[in-house]
């Protein structure tokens, strides 16, 4: 029997990050994958000469030394870079109004805004500076350094000072909300929606439920570093750290499917696999969700009663329709990649199918695609409730994802008589392909009511990383989750040598 350091459960970025750096600092680690492919959420697949992405498509500051996103660090760190295509504008946002090009220079996208109103792009412009204010004195502090136990207060009192000094008259806003921060600067109802718009593309809720950091990082990045889209796409950014992992020493296992974390005593003393395989490590990180974790991969009687209903009462963002197009490219040459769409300008942009997310990043990288076609992902929230596999499946899955195709056609009007190739995905199918309990894009935590949990559990030794822990949901946050981590695992001598 192969014993290990360390287990990491899943190959999303945060479990990646965690276990890929954990080898560099010299602990043997396995990563067990269920599925065939790495990547969790991030991972991408191929049908028949289009290789497309499952989840995300937009990054800033993937090759940027500049960049202070913790993904673009690691990789530095395991010796690992990917190739990159920098754009701009970075999409477009369709209202039923009229479409608003989204632009990193920000002046150019205030310029943007006017059109549409010009006090509020004033009043846009105020709420951007406050937010670059609170970047400008986070990008002084390293991700590279954080970690979830007491060596980060001596750490950040002992070198960072008096970057902690410059972020004191911004501390009410670090812990609360975008929608607090807008209401002191902006009242048209035209940019308050466009703020709302922001917020819940990144966290799934919007400005009110938003954690101002997440926005203030967002800004920050396409403002000082660049935006750009990794060459074959999400996949490349994941095997990256898979070969980053490997470079140190660490393990990944594809198929190996965990059936439950192994307790004795009180401890972890590591897990089963599916056909009753055993791997033993004193420390475990789950990279499933919250839920998964409690409910799949635990026993009843492992968690106290009161921290279990507490964490499994943690409140979910919905699941997603997914539409997945090869279409052919013919007369489209002017085309962009990302576009939100909007479809009723008079219901909440948070109602499901109302907001459509396109992404079309063979404009950019065209070996994603055949030649003469374009790869497309169309997505938008769907409620988990009431979905199941019987007779009426195959229709349903068509009526919800009509939506889609109507946003869609805001972009490419006769983008149905361009499909070769269509899949069309449910919540069910979000939440078997990703493992993802209800399908689920991540915990529905509101700013200043509650917030994400560190790597730590009640279970000596078994730590979880990804989108429900701190600092929360998107590929930033979710590489920084397993920096923490790992971090936290090792004395602060190894982190700090990352500076």
């Amino acid at each position: 029997m192969k014993n290990f350091d360390v287990i990491v459960i899943g190959s999303g970025i945060g479990g990646l990050v965690a276990g890929a750096l954990l080898a560099y600092y010299g602990k043997k680690v396995l990563v067990c994958e269920s599925h065939a492919i790495p990547g969790g959420a991030a991972h991408s697949f191929s049908r028949q000469g289009f290789h497309f992405d499952s989840g995300p498509s937009f990054y800033c500051g993937l090759a940027d030394p500049n960049s202070l996103n913790p993904l673009q660090k690691v990789l530095k760190i395991l010796g690992e870079s990917i190739e990159t295509v920098v754009y701009d504008p970075l999409g477009h946002y369709h209202f039923p109004e009229g479409s608003l090009p989204i632009y990193s220079d920000a002046s150019s996208y205030i310029e943007a805004v006017a059109k549409f109103t010009t006090q509020g792009a004033q009043e846009l412009e105020q709420f951007q500076e406050h937010l670059l204010q609170i970047y400008d004195g986070l990008k002084e502090i390293p991700t590279t350094i954080l970690r979830a136990d007491f060596w980060l207060i001596p750490i950040l009192l002992g070198k960072y000072g008096l970057s902690l000094l410059k972020l004191l008259p911004y501390l009410r806003d670090i812990g609360g909300s975008v929608g607090q921060i807008m209401d002191r600067w902006v009242q048209d109802p035209w940019v308050r929606r466009l703020i709302d718009l922001e917020c819940f593309l990144l966290s799934g809720l919007k400005a009110d439920g938003t954690v101002a950091p997440e926005v203030a990082f967002m800004l920050g990045e396409r403002s000082n570093s660049v935006v750009e889209y990794p060459m074959g796409g999400s996949g490349a950014i994941v095997y990256a750290l898979v070969r980053g992992l490997e470079r140190w020493g660490g393990e990944l296992r594809l198929n190996a499917h965990v059936e439950q974390i192994l307790i004795e005593s009180g401890k972890v003393i590591g897990v089963r696999l599916r056909g009753d395989e055993v791997v033993r490590a004193n420390v475990i990180i789950s990279n499933a969700t919250i839920w998964d974790t409690y409910t799949k991969l635990l026993q009843l009687e492992d968690l106290p009663p009161s921290y279990r209903e507490a964490a499994l009462a943690t409140p979910a963002v919905e699941s997603f329709m997914h539409l997945h197009l090869g279409i052919r490219a013919d007369g489209l040459e002017g085309l962009t990649g990302h576009h939100v769409v909007v479809l009723d300008g008079d219901v909440d942009i948070s109602t499901p199918g109302n907001t459509c997310m396109i992404s079309i990043p063979s404009v950019w990288d065209t070996h994603l695609a055949p030649p003469g076609h374009h790869v497309v992902h169309a997505y938008t929230l769907e409620s988990f409730s009431g979905w199941q596999k019987d007779d009426s499946y195959q229709q349903r899955k068509r009526e919800k994802a009509e939506s889609l195709f109507l946003a869609l056609e805001r972009v490419i009007p006769d983008v149905r008589q361009r499909i070769t190739l269509e899949l069309i995905g449910s919540p069910l199918t979000h939440a078997r392909f990703l493992r993802r309990d209800r399908g689920s894009y991540g915990p529905a935590i509101v700013a200043g009511h509650s917030s994400f949990p560190g790597p730590h559990t009640p279970i000596p030794g078994l730590y979880r990383v990804g989108d429900s822990t701190l600092p929360g949901i998107g590929v930033p946050a979710v590489a920084a989750s397993g920096v923490i981590c790992a971090n936290t695992l090792v004395l602060p001598d190894k982190s700090l040598s990352l500076v």
